[in-house]
């Protein structure tokens, strides 16, 4: 996962109609018979059968408007939920609930959160993590390996959140979550908050990304194109080596489908292969001139920067461990000022 905090080098249910089954008592025809008389051929007719069809959907009507008053009353008045299950303080176990493969280096882990409870997660935020057990995951000088991991699930989404982590075969941090099973768990400490988000704070943000560190940027990405009231153009700029390598794609592509005149997404490879037809290389002077807002819009434009630490310092300029450093590289070159730049 890309240190976005820390100086890092790991980069209907139908419902038969059926009616009730109960059985039909024997029809006893109406008959006038005169005591001492003969009896008539004629008889009364048969009067016609009830049917329990509209009692049926009656009563169902309303056991259905029963729950649902129920259900409603208990939403209304179901606790609201004003503090995050995370200690920015102190590290906290959460129990790994499931593992779901993305490809051949990447896996989501989904964590579970006790009594139900959503991340509450700010916009834009990471955590950071280390091994449950203190002798488990030690660097070199003997010290707790600890690395920052931006969520991609919801702020909201209760139950559980997700990591999307990359293995790295020179990450510690990165193998250790790797080797986990479900049931296991690994201790958080957060949130570690990084930009605060507003939304219409500007009229362009370009986001650019590689690798894991799509992460931060996608939330940042879900978190404003949600809200209505978003006027923001955004221009996503994912590089990775090979086309196998793009995390999020669907995701990405999806949001790109509903909000067409908000988002466009650009994807590199450094490694091409036969049917790839985008662009192809690193991200480079040429392509932010053409993708990316010129930095004479001042204080309309923004532009978000991770990855690995070597893209990062071509682009923008070194980070300064937890600082964010001077501005730098092509953005630099470009005349964008330390204002208009973040380095996640």
């Amino acid at each position: 996962m890309i240190s976005c905090a820390i100086k890092s080098y790991e980069p209907g249910f139908n419902q038969p109609s059926v009616e009730p089954s109960q059985p039909s008592l024997p029809y006893r025809g109406n008959y006038d018979v005169l005591v001492g008389t003969r009896r008539y051929a004629s008889t009364t007719p048969a009067a016609k059968k009830s049917s329990n069809i509209p009692l049926f959907f009656l009563t169902g009507g309303v056991v259905g408007l029963a729950t649902y008053i129920y259900l409603d009353r208990a939403r209304k008045h179901e606790p609201i939920q004003e503090k995050s299950p995370f200690d920015p303080q102190n590290f906290v176990d959460f129990k790994l609930k499931k593992i779901i493969p993305y490809n051949h280096n990447t896996s989501t882990f989904v964590f579970e959160i006790p009594n139900n409870e959503a991340s509450l997660l700010p916009v834009a935020s990471c955590l950071v993590v280390k091994a449950s057990d203190p002798e488990a995951l030690k660097d070199a000088k003997g010290k707790p390996v600890i690395r920052p991991y931006t969520p991609i699930s919801s702020p909201d989404h209760k139950g559980d959140f997700s990591l999307l982590i990359k293995k790295y075969e020179t990450g510690n941090a990165s193998k250790y979550i790797h080797e986990l099973k479900e049931g296991d768990t690994l201790s958080f400490k957060g949130p570690i908050a990084k930009f605060p988000y507003k939304a219409n704070e500007f009229d362009e943000v370009a986001l650019i990304g590689g690798g894991s560190g799509i992460t931060p940027l996608y939330q940042v990405l879900t978190h404003a194109l949600s809200d209505k009231t978003n006027k923001t153009k955004f221009k996503l700029l994912f590089s990775n080596v090979t086309e196998q390598d793009i995390l999020l794609r669907e995701d990405l592509d999806a949001l790109q489908k509903k909000y067409p005149d908000n988002l466009d997404v650009v994807y590199l490879v450094d490694k091409p292969g036969s049917n790839w037809t985008g662009p192809s290389g690193f991200i480079n002077t040429d392509i932010i001139k053409k993708h990316v807002a010129p930095a004479s819009l001042g204080d309309k434009v923004k532009v978000f920067v991770c990855g690995p630490p070597g893209q990062v310092a071509a682009v923008a300029g070194k980070k300064a461990g937890m600082k964010q450093g001077e501005i730098g590289g092509i953005l630099k070159e470009l005349g964008y000022t330390e204002d208009q730049v973040y380095k996640f």
